[in-house]
């Protein structure tokens, strides 16, 4: 995922004092939003369609790699529904289907670029955490097994 330049108004927002209030309305949003960035599929897809801008259809799926047809239809309808990306069909025989980022799907793209750059940033500690957790439950799992007089 390619770097990109922070959004002044959400960097303003961010670095702002915490609202008391929470909009339900914004919440359930946010929790939906992340429940999709989480899909593996269309962070796939984001990142095909940053990286090499308008596809086709077939074009996509080669990009994302390893994804049924099924599944690369129904992410991008849902990529559709949420405003990220613009479905063009052109009326010709074969029909020919383009997909492209929306401005907004474009700014999705950016805010997952801090995640990007925070796992990077981060990643020998999180092998660190993982080794010594995993050497841990070995030897709980060890010590549960000796038996006691």
């Amino acid at each position: 995922m390619r770097r990109a330049t922070p959004d002044p108004m959400i960097e303003a927002r961010r670095r702002g004092p915490i609202p008391k209030d929470v909009d339900p309305t914004i919440e359930v949003l946010v929790n939906d939003i992340i429940a999709k960035v989480a899909d593996k599929w269309t962070m796939l897809i984001l990142e095909a369609l940053d990286e090499h801008g308008t596809l086709r259809f077939t074009q996509l799926g080669k990009a994302v790699g390893r994804i049924s047809q099924k599944m690369l239809t129904q992410t991008v309808r849902q990529m559709e529904r949420d405003g990220l990306v613009r479905r063009t069909v052109h009326p010709v025989i074969p029909p020919h289907v383009d997909y492209k980022l929306t401005p907004l799907g474009e700014s999705l793209g950016a805010a997952f670029c801090g995640v990007w750059i925070w796992a990077e940033t981060h990643h020998a500690e999180i092998e660190r955490a993982r080794r010594a957790f995993a050497a841990a439950g070995e030897a709980s799992d060890v010590s549960a097994c000796i038996e006691t007089p």
